[in-house]
């Protein structure tokens, strides 16, 4: 047996870095977040900042979409529920924006996309572990030939080989990386995963060589393993389209579930569950089977208005440093360094706390 290894590391956000560059940028109101998404029959979907909220039963209900919405991202309506609740939890979003929800690849989807469809939708996340998949490519094809006026986010994948696919089936969008979720324990489970920096610029590598062909080529959705505002910039310097977030959002008035009191600690906080995870997996179909993630408390935050406005200024202050005023100048411009570990340390809080 020969023993198959990509002779390439995989690299996660910490192993690069961005370079500063001379900037004429005298104000970052003059720096532009917005991007903009083409549906196949050339409708635009725009928003005013990079940021889609994750599919997860603890990030995001109808509550989280038209709040964040108004801040100029996206949210999708998670999908581990009935399909009657997620029907009404959709119904309850605002109907002048982007109605965005998660189906399966298998099971009731077909059943749960026309009920969906019926209540105004626009978006739809073929929301699975693994993107690369035969479900996933005859859900692509029944969305195609029933309801083919909707934009098609799916994933996620791992690499170029997955995005080609994924394109050539269509998908308007592809969510990138495996295993990389902060409550996610795909890679220990399984053995199987790929940080979300190296799955990026796999993707985008593959999607700079489809263009050269002139064949369709999807958006791509940074999504996992996305600890700061840092890593998104990275994300966006890199070439992905959007980011999808979770952990960052966690927390904030908007996600679904109860603020609750820590005992020990005396602070507010919210529950937190991977949607792999048992607590979540019974939540949701009263049992569980492969576990593949975990539930954590995070710390309140306040409103997501609040979290998006800091995240957004932050990435207009990373893109200031690559003289960037738009997403497009800012892949044109940035410059990536690799560092060692030591350096990465060096750019961390580092000062003692003096007694």
């Amino acid at each position: 047996m020969t023993i198959r290894i990509l002779d390439r590391e995989a690299l996660s956000f910490d192993d690069l870095i961005l370079v500063p560059l001379y900037s004429d940028i005298k104000s970052r109101k003059d720096i532009d977040t917005s991007v903009i998404l083409k549906k196949s029959d050339g409708t635009e979907l725009k928003f005013q900042t990079p940021i889609i909220s994750s599919p997860m039963s603890t990030i995001t209900e109808a509550y989280m979409c038209n709040a964040i919405n108004s801040c100029g991202g996206l949210g999708i309506i998670h999908r581990y529920n009935t399909i009657d609740h997620q029907t009404k939890l959709l119904s309850y979003v605002n109907s002048d924006i982007y109605k965005a929800a998660a189906i399966g690849a298998s099971g009731d989807y077909k059943e749960r996309l026309d009920r969906l469809v019926e209540a105004g939708l626009k978006i739809v996340c073929i929301d699975v572990a693994h993107g690369d998949h035969v479900l996933v490519k005859e859900a692509v094809e029944h969305i195609k030939q029933y309801h083919p006026h909707l934009f098609i986010i799916a994933g996620n994948i791992a690499g170029g080989g997955s995005y080609q696919r994924l394109s050539e089936w269509g998908v308007d969008a592809i969510r990138t990386s495996v295993g990389s979720g902060s409550i996610c324990t795909t890679r220990i489970q399984t053995g199987h995963g790929m940080p979300t920096l190296s799955a990026l610029i796999d993707c985008i590598e593959r999607r700079e060589e489809l263009k050269k062909l002139g064949k369709h080529t999807a958006y791509i959705i940074a999504d996992g393993g996305i600890k700061n505002t840092g890593d998104i910039v990275k994300c966006l310097a890199i070439g992905a389209d959007m980011v999808m977030l979770g952990s960052m959002l966690s927390g904030t008035r908007e996600t679904p579930g109860k603020v609750i009191l820590d005992k020990e600690t005396g602070k507010k906080v919210k529950r937190y569950n991977g949607m792999a995870s048992k607590a979540a997996q019974k939540a949701w179909k009263g049992s569980y089977s492969s576990i593949e993630g975990v539930t954590s408390y995070v710390q309140y935050k306040g409103t997501i208005n609040k979290v998006i406005t800091e995240i957004t200024s932050n990435i207009r202050s990373g893109m200031s440093y690559s003289s960037a005023r738009s997403l497009r100048e800012l892949r044109s411009n940035a410059l990536f360094v690799r560092q060692s570990v030591n350096s990465h340390a060096e750019g961390l809080p580092h000062i003692r706390n003096r007694k």
